[in-house]
């Protein structure tokens, strides 16, 4: 039957039922297609003709009457005349051009990045992409080949695992503080899209759109970025002892005495204010005066602005080259930016980076 139907059928089109399929092969008996069939090509849609396992003609969205005029590279390989209307032999792919926007990927494992206030920090994150096909040969040749049906499944997983590999060494780059990453995440995710295109480009895969969810910290870090918060609100060290004592004031007092609830929250209370006093006393005593500041710096790289980094974070950019005898640095209480062995507090940090080489004759 499927024989007897190619004979009549002389229309070649595909209309897609479902919403996952990237490429599907036109069903012809024998791949046997008569001279003169009308090719039907939509908007999304890209035709492609394979002759013997070689790429042939690709017809872009419009409607085509199929003969030598029209199909220049498959007839040269045929060897075909002028006015040949015989039936021929080749695979028709159809391959869909419009953005898949329901890829969704996630850290598995966390990627632990260098943070300049809290250090090694382990982050996880997760969001959505759209993929589109730019060029459809390019996704014949590397990843389909012979696949009747591919779908979005069969590449989502690989693209998903060089999302994850691009992910730590985009944030990594960015030089974006961990308490600024929420704020600054549609321009990685811009960054991301740009280099998962870039690396995908073999393969004819582009990645348009790129979305940053949420990115998450570990709960102890949390926990110290809330530590932090509340002891800017409260001010200083005793406010903030008073602040501990306030809050155990209510889980006293919901603790029932033999007096009953009254005097349970007589004894809340009194309990609370023997915290005041004593925490105040042993912070007063105990607790040395906070540490001095220490300076940030900034430096210059490559004409842009990177850091603030400590001083020990300034070592590591001597090691890594970014910080040299002639790199311009700058930090609070400075009039404008200088050579770094212009400035007296650097000079123990250079004094193994050689100065530049003479000129050379």
């Amino acid at each position: 039957m499927d024989r007897i139907r190619g004979e009549f059928i002389d229309i070649i089109e595909w209309t897609d039922d479902g919403r996952d399929t990237i490429v599907w092969r036109f069903p012809r008996y024998g791949n046997e297609i008569k001279m003169g069939a009308r090719l039907v090509v939509r908007e999304s849609q890209v035709a492609v003709f394979v002759n013997e396992g070689r790429l042939a003609d690709v017809y872009q969205p419009g409607t085509y009457t199929l003969s030598t005029q029209n199909m220049p590279v498959l007839s040269t390989l045929k060897g075909w005349k002028h006015g040949f209307e015989s039936p021929f032999k080749a695979e028709v792919y159809f391959v869909t051009t419009r953005q898949f926007t329901d890829f969704k990927w996630g850290t598995q494992n966390p990627v632990i990045l260098r943070d300049a206030e809290f250090g090694m920090v382990r982050v996880r994150a997760f969001g959505t992409f759209a993929a589109q096909v730019v060029d459809a040969a390019a996704l014949l040749r590397e990843l389909v080949g012979t696949d009747p049906q591919f779908r979005t499944e069969e590449v989502g997983e690989h693209l998903r695992r060089l999302i994850v590999s691009k992910l730590g060494s985009a944030l990594g780059a960015s030089g974006v503080p961990l308490l600024d990453l929420a704020a600054r995440q549609d321009g990685i995710g811009q960054q991301l899209a740009k280099a998962l295109t870039l690396e995908l480009s073999a393969t004819g895969i582009a990645i348009p759109r790129f979305y940053i969810e949420n990115i998450s910290v570990p709960p102890e870090v949390e926990a110290a970025i809330d530590t932090r918060s509340r002891m800017a609100i409260a001010g200083n060290l005793d406010d903030y002892a008073k602040l501990q004592a306030a809050d155990a004031i209510p889980l006293a007092a919901a603790n029932p005495g033999t007096g009953g609830d009254a005097l349970g929250l007589g004894v809340g209370m009194a309990l609370g204010q023997r915290i005041v006093q004593s925490t105040s006393g042993a912070a007063a005593a105990a607790v040395p005066p906070p540490l001095p500041a220490a300076p940030r710096w900034f430096i210059a790289v490559g004409g842009q602005q990177q850091g603030p980094y400590d001083e020990s974070a300034l070592a590591g950019q001597v090691t890594a080259g970014n910080l040299t005898r002639t790199t311009l640095v700058w930090r609070t209480g400075q009039a404008a930016w200088q050579p770094a062995d212009q400035v007296p507090e650097l000079a123990s940090l250079l004094a193994d980076v050689p100065p530049p080489l003479p000129p050379q004759g």
